[in-house]
């Protein structure tokens, strides 16, 4: 049974072999290191932060179709405090010196999110690893080795691509957060987010999913590859990296998440060389 399976995996990765997708496995299965970051588990929330529509254009067929209440309201205007001009590094200096919940006390860094001001894709990530906690940088651990290959297969670079997450403080031992460390950080990515004006939103896990959207009852893996739409701008909810660590055989149809992405943008992945 295992030796089946394995060769149905082995089938999987070869479909996409000719793109040289590292992060996928060159010539087979590779083995995946294990995680240390759980998926988020269950949260309490908040009422819903920001209603949502779906966009049908681009919806996978095999995903059922969901029903989500009335289009979000306008954006509110982008405010820096004390009269500083609306920027990311400015948005990033807010975001460090934060104490709007208790994570403030157990963190040893703030992640703001690293990146181009005028990226194209913002990847959204659920929660600071412990390596991103030591660094202040997004995705610094295994999680974020993945990550960066999985952008590089796309064309891209992390220089060319915003990265960040929905929680910018860890959690103590990378629990799930919680509703009220939501509701308080959540604000941080919306201005993050119109600061960049990003073309495409790919959100990795369950947490930015239901945040941005505001409704705790959506899942990455009914809703995975489906086009949905925030505030006006594409999104694209995908598997998280570390889930990817844990389950080599949801690497395919994230790589095909990841080319709806790249169809936003007008692109094609890259031939390999």
């Amino acid at each position: 049974m295992r030796d089946e399976l394995l060769g149905n995996l082995r089938s999987l990765l070869e479909l996409d072999r000719g793109l040289g997708l590292e992060w996928m496995g060159r010539g087979g299965l590779t083995t995946a290191s294990a995680s240390t970051r759980p998926e988020i588990a269950a949260t309490a929330w908040p009422t819903p932060v920001i209603p949502t529509t779906r966009v049908a254009e681009g919806a996978d067929p095999a995903i059922a179709p969901v029903s989500l209440p009335n289009p979000p309201p306008s954006p509110a205007p982008v405010q820096a405090p004390d009269g500083e001009p609306a920027t990311l590094n400015n948005l990033a200096r807010t975001i460090s010196a934060c104490r709007a919940c208790g994570l403030c006390a157990t963190r040893a860094n703030a992640v703001p999110g690293a990146g181009a001001a005028t990226a194209e894709v913002v990847f959204i990530g659920e929660i600071p690893s412990a390596e991103d906690d030591a660094s202040g940088q997004p995705f610094a651990g295994k999680d974020g080795e993945l990550l960066t290959k999985m952008i590089l297969a796309m064309g891209l670079s992390r220089d060319q691509v915003f990265i960040t997450s929905t929680i910018k403080c860890r959690p103590p031992a990378s629990r799930a957060a919680v509703a009220d460390e939501v509701a308080a950080c959540i604000g941080h990515l919306h201005r993050q987010l119109a600061l960049i004006r990003p073309k495409v939103i790919c959100t990795l896990g369950n947490l930015p999913l239901r945040a941005l959207l505001g409704d705790e009852t959506l899942g990455v893996t009914r809703l995975r590859g489906t086009r949905l739409d925030y505030r006006g701008t594409p999104l694209i909810p995908t598997f998280h990296p570390a889930f990817l660590l844990r389950n080599e055989a949801a690497k395919k149809p994230c790589w095909d998440d990841l080319k709806q992405v790249l169809a936003i943008l007008g692109r094609t992945p890259p031939a390999r060389v």
